[in-house]
């Protein structure tokens, strides 16, 4: 694989009532390195009814020297969004980056290179929380912000771990509809993780980046326990449509459960962070066993 066989990067953005942290994002990826004989181009699908991102993203096309798309996606469903913006893009590659999300200089250098090096059809990168004094220490120290990290070139086999918050892909794992992103998790999220599975199970190559990091917002409404535990029920809900009822996996939550309910109250002992992880998890797992009944907690993502 030779770098002459790509010509264009283009940037995908989807978008909902971000306009401040959409505008910081693309002040960054305008200042991002370049790599040699390769364009970027941004495209930016507003999901929002009102198109809160149309002026910002106009603005930033008159004064940008990057080739900038703006589009309107009137149903909300991140999936449909996410559709949209790989049918707007020119390039042979696709870069992903959330809304309120904002990448080091490198980050598309990174990825570029670990793609190439590796032959892959995608690479996925870390995402780290943009740590400020007015994220509550509990939260910080629980460590639900954090994410599972690899080292580079590893290659991504559960498709759990994986997102589109920030990864590079070839346009041509789009090969045809089944390949895209799933309508029916446009809602309830998940449907990156979805894609991804397919992906997987059709072969394709996905590594790991370590040095391709972008960092994540963490505004005040994240800032609270009910955010996380509303998370935790649609991940729950989600994972109960992928797995069957009769599974290994039904014992392991039923397990978890008993388990985390018995050590909550000697977790607060040590700490509100450890009882708010333990919570967290609980939530994971008993919102999957009552998905399979029927209730659902919650019916969509709540971020």
């Amino acid at each position: 694989m030779t770098k002459n066989q790509f010509s264009q990067i283009t940037i995908c953005i989807c978008t909902f009532k971000r306009p401040v942290l959409l505008e910081r994002l693309l002040r960054k990826l305008d200042r991002l390195e370049s790599i040699p004989q390769i364009l970027y181009s941004i495209v930016v699908v507003d999901n929002d009814l009102s198109q809160s991102a149309r002026t910002v993203v106009e603005e930033f096309s008159r004064a940008s020297r990057l080739s900038t798309v703006y589009s309107f996606e009137p149903e909300q469903n991140i999936s449909l969004a996410r559709n949209r913006s790989v049918n707007l893009a020119n390039g042979e590659l696709i870069a992903f980056i959330d809304d309120d999300e904002f990448p080091s200089s490198n980050w598309l250098v990174a990825l570029y290179r670990t793609l190439v090096e590796h032959e892959a059809d995608a690479v996925l990168g870390p995402v780290k929380p943009h740590l400020t004094p007015a994220i509550p220490d509990w939260l910080v120290k629980s460590k639900v912000l954090e994410r599972r990290e690899y080292e580079t070139g590893y290659q991504m086999r559960d498709h759990s771990q994986t997102r589109t918050g920030n990864v590079l892909i070839r346009k041509n794992v789009f090969e045809s509809s089944e390949d895209y992103f799933d309508p029916e998790y446009g809602r309830s999220g998940g449907g990156d993780a979805m894609f991804f599975k397919r992906a997987i199970n059709k072969g394709k190559k996905i590594v790991w980046c370590n040095e391709a990091i972008v960092y994540e917002e963490v505004p005040p409404e994240r800032c609270t326990s009910i955010y996380y535990f509303r998370r935790a029920c649609t991940r729950g809900l989600t994972t109960a449509w992928e797995v069957p009822f009769l599974s290994i996996n039904t014992i392991k939550s039923i397990l978890a459960v008993i388990l985390y309910t018995i050590s909550l109250p000697f977790s607060l002992l040590l700490g509100r962070h450890l009882f708010f992880r333990l919570l967290v998890k609980s939530f994971d797992h008993g919102s999957k066993l009552l998905a399979y009944f029927g209730v659902k907690l919650v019916s969509q993502r709540p971020y």
